[in-house]
């Protein structure tokens, strides 16, 4: 008779996150690129939030998540907020603790709407990109993207060459 598999072994885990990510793991440069990002935007956050009030889901957590979302090609938020809840690696480039709760998903769509509406999530990814193209990391290679990802993601904002040529994200209505 083979013997169970017990629980799990240790209760707690007092290694960070980070400690599970190996040194050479592709998310490492990418994280310091976001970092460095959100540092730049965080006039623009102070802007939008006050310092008192309801607290709100962290904008740099969520923009790192919406990060997270393209890169794995995660189909939407629902499954964005599972990964967060148990992959570590999710967990670490999003800046969540072990035992951070995550956030139901009503409430981080209102927060993405709102860095939406401020186009802050347009100059965050506009910041990624030419971090990426000054250090060398963009290539001509052919990829593919899920189109419709991208799309959900940025909600009521699309790729269209009549709102601003090609390669310029404008909004469905028009404006911007």
């Amino acid at each position: 008779m083979q013997a169970l598999d017990g629980e799990q072994e240790r209760a707690f885990d007092y290694r960070s996150p980070a400690d599970h990510v190996p040194a050479d793991h592709p998310l490492r440069r990418i994280k310091s690129l976001a970092d460095r990002a959100l540092k730049e935007l965080s006039r623009d956050f102070n802007k939008m939030y006050s310092p008192t009030g309801w607290p709100s889901v962290p904008p740099g957590k969520l923009i790192r998540a919406l990060l997270l979302q393209v890169l794995y090609s995660v189909r939407n938020e629902r499954l964005l907020l599972e990964e967060l809840d148990y992959n570590l690696l999710f967990r670490w480039f999003a800046g969540l603790a072990y035992d951070e709760e995550v956030w139901d998903q009503s409430t981080f769509s209102k927060a993405r709407e709102r860095l939406l509406d401020a186009d802050i999530v347009w100059k965050f990814f506009c910041r990624i990109r030419q971090q990426a193209d000054e250090q060398g990391l963009l290539s001509d290679e052919h990829f593919r993207v899920d189109g419709k990802l991208i799309e959900a993601l940025a909600s009521r904002n699309i790729l269209s060459t009549e709102t601003g040529g090609p390669g310029k994200i404008g909004r469905a209505d028009g404006e911007g």
